[in-house]
C-alpha cells in the first residue's frame, strides 16, 4: 500500500473509534414483502425484492432516509474538516498521463489537482503551443457526465469520443473536429462496452437494441451488434457488420488490424472466456476465421 492509502485507512479507523459509542443509531426501518422463489422444491424468501427497483417512489425514499443516518452519523465525527482539508492538500498536485502521437499531432491529459477529469490537450508540434481539445468537465453542471472513450482518427482530423452518464455503462458517441473544436452532427445511442476504430470515413463500434421505456438500467445484456458508422449519415444508416442471433449472450467487439486488412472481432460472455474472430474488411464473401 501507498502512503496516501494507509492514510485513508488510518483515518477511517480514528474516526470510527472517536464517535461516541454510546449514541444509538435510529435506522430507517426496510419494509419485508412476502415475495418468494421456488428453486426445485425449496422456497427462498426475498423480503426486498422491491427494493431492486430503483425508479419507484418507495425505493428513493428508503434511500434518501438511509443517506439522512449516514450524514448525521459522518457529520459528528471530531476533526472531520480538518481531515478533509489534511486529504485535499495531498491530493491536490499537477497530474499528467502519458502523452500519444497520432498522425501530425500530439495529445495529452492534465489535471490541475483537483479536477474531476483530466482535460485533453492538442498540440501539432512536441515544442508548439497546446490547445484545449476536451474538457469532460464542462460536459455536465453537476458533474455527472464522464469520459469514456476517445479515439482518434488515422489522420489525425477527427475524435471520437464516448461519454457516460452518472455512472450507466451505456454511453452515447460523438464526433468532434480537432482543428475547429466543434462537434459534428454524427450521434451514436445505446452503445455499451464499446470502442471506436476508424476505418477510412466512418467507424465500427458496437451496441445493443434500444432498451424499452424505464428499463435502460435494467434489461439484459444481450443481442450485442458490431456496426460500421459513416461520417455524415444518420444513426439508423449504420451497416450491420456482425452478430449472433443464435447466442444473444454473447457480446462482441471489434477493432481493425494496423493493417488496415482485416477485422477483428472479440466475442465473449460476460466475464467468462473469450475469442478471437478474423475478417477481411474488403472481401464481403470471406467468412471468419475463429
Amino acid at each position: 500500500m501507498n502512503k496516501i492509502q494507509i492514510f485513508v485507512i488510518m483515518v477511517m479507523i480514528f474516526a470510527i473509534i472517536s464517535c461516541n459509542k454510546k449514541e444509538k443509531i435510529n435506522y430507517p426501518e426496510t419494509v419485508k414483502t412476502n415475495d418468494t422463489d421456488d428453486y426445485f422444491g425449496t422456497i427462498v424468501a426475498d423480503p426486498y425484492r422491491w427494493l431492486e427497483d430503483d425508479n419507484s417512489a418507495e425505493t428513493a425514499e428508503w434511500v434518501k432516509q438511509q443517506n439522512k443516518v449516514t450524514s448525521d452519523f459522518l457529520s459528528k465525527i471530531p476533526y472531520r474538516e480538518q481531515l478533509k482539508a489534511k486529504l485535499l492538500k495531498i491530493w491536490d498536485y499537477p497530474k499528467e498521463g502519458a502523452p500519444f502521437r497520432k498522425a501530425d499531432k500530439y495529445f495529452v491529459f492534465r489535471n490541475n489537482g483537483l479536477q474531476n477529469q483530466s482535460v485533453l490537450y492538442c498540440k501539432t508540434a512536441l515544442d508548439g503551443t497546446e490547445t484545449e481539445l476536451l474538457d469532460p468537465n464542462k460536459l455536465s453542471e453537476n458533474g455527472t457526465k464522464s469520459l469514456s472513450t476517445l479515439s482518434i482518427s488515422d489522420d489525425g482530423k477527427l475524435m471520437g469520443y464516448a461519454i457516460s452518464t452518472a455512472g450507466s455503462d451505456w454511453e452515447e458517441i460523438f464526433v468532434r473536429n480537432i482543428e475547429t473544436k466543434e462537434d459534428l452532427t454524427d450521434n451514436i445511442k445505446w452503445v455499451k462496452f464499446s470502442g471506436i476504430s476508424w476505418y477510412k470515413d466512418g467507424f465500427y463500434y458496437n451496441r445493443y437494441p434500444e432498451p424499452a421505456k424505464g428499463a435502460e438500467l435494467s434489461g439484459q445484456n444481450i443481442n450485442s451488434k458490431i456496426y460500421y458508422h459513416k461520417m455524415g449519415t444518420p444513426q439508423i444508416n449504420d451497416i450491420l457488420i456482425y452478430e449472433n442471433p443464435s447466442k444473444p449472450e454473447i457480446g462482441f467487439s471489434a477493432s481493425v488490424s494496423d493493417s488496415k486488412k482485416y477485422l477483428l472481432i472479440y466475442p465473449s460472455e460476460s466475464t467468462s472466456g473469450n475469442a478471437l474472430y478474423v475478417k477481411e474488411i474488403e472481401n464481403n464473401k470471406a467468412q471468419e476465421i475463429k
